[in-house]
């Protein structure tokens, strides 16, 4: 059942507080025959279900499609269906889809990808960490100030920097590396860092993973200054996570980066209509293969004669 504007903004909220990545998706446009209106509201999470009402369906088939992409791209989407023989016309940020299961009409739908930020745990209380945590959140990044002792199970982290000069170093590195926080940084000398990482009791390949000294090579002396370099290096080892693709999960998976899986996607045997490939589209079992599905009139019609359309296996 459709939820209505407070309840939708409240659920939201839940998502935001629980740091879960969804899409809000909006109608900004509707020509009739169609049953949505503009202003119609919902919600796409990351699994692909639809918290809300934007129209029949097909519609909603494909709201979930291009949903899904704007989680992966974490770039908004305005998206057109209209009536007609299945093809789509991409340009920048906009996609038109035509779907022959419409009867008229036709909808425009924004879809607005909401990602939370990264998550940065900073351990120590040094000057380099106060500077980091603050130059952290100008760059919208969810900084956390703690101690190594409180660094247990860094689940949703995106990285962790040792910054506390001596202080619990090693207990806050061990459990960042056996979690499988992406980065990992320590803030010290060359030669004690070097001491530092030798005296951990973690695998090799694991140790490797520490960058130390912290930071791009900028030249910098203040705190402020070394906290950039580091911001930076970390800016530049997550964009090149993103361009070389998303984690395997686990428990340190960041948000952010589960919200960039590329969705697979299906093709509807009954209208040749393109669907995401996920549990939350109309599907079902043939022959050992899932068969997905725009609507309930398409998959009742293939339950009704599966030999009349042809299925990859």
């Amino acid at each position: 059942m459709p939820r209505n504007g407070e309840s939708l903004a409240q659920r939201a909220q839940e998502l935001i507080n629980r740091r879960e990545p969804f899409v809000h998706a909006i109608v900004v446009r509707a020509q009739h025959p169609t049953s949505a209106h503009a202003g119609d509201t919902a919600l796409v999470l990351a699994d692909g279900v639809i918290d809300g009402f934007l129209g029949g369906s097909c519609v909603e088939a494909s709201v979930r499609e291009y949903g899904l992409r704007a989680l992966s791209m974490q770039e908004p989407i305005l998206l057109r269906v209209v009536p007609g023989k299945p093809r789509r016309v991409q340009e920048q940020g906009a996609v038109e889809v035509t779907n022959p299961c419409l009867s008229g009409g036709a909808v425009e739908i924004f879809l607005e990808p909401r990602v939370p930020a990264a998550r940065v745990v900073v351990v120590g209380a040094s000057p380099v960490a106060e500077a980091l945590a603050a130059l952290g959140a100008v760059l919208d990044l969810d900084m956390e100030q703690a101690t190594g002792a409180d660094i247990t199970a860094p689940a949703g982290v995106a990285a962790v920097i040792v910054a506390s000069h001596g202080r619990e170093e090693e207990p806050a590195l061990e459990a960042a590396l056996r979690a499988g926080v992406p980065y990992v940084a320590l803030v010290a000398s060359e030669k004690r860092g070097t001491a530092v990482l030798a005296s951990l009791d973690v695998q090799e390949s694991q140790r490797s993973r520490v960058h130390c000294p912290a930071g791009l090579r900028l030249g910098g002396h203040t705190p402020a200054e070394i906290a950039l370099s580091i911001l930076a290096e970390l800016v530049s080892v997550r964009a090149l996570e993103r361009a070389a693709g998303p984690p395997a999960e686990s428990v340190s998976a960041d948000p952010a980066d589960r919200a960039a899986a590329d969705p697979a996607s299906a093709v509807d045997p009954v209208c040749g209509m393109s669907v995401a490939a996920v549990a939350a589209s109309l599907h079902t079992d043939h022959a050992g293969t899932v068969v997905y599905f725009c609507s309930a009139a398409c998959k009742t019609a293939f339950l009704a004669d599966p030999q009349r359309y042809a299925v990859a296996s």
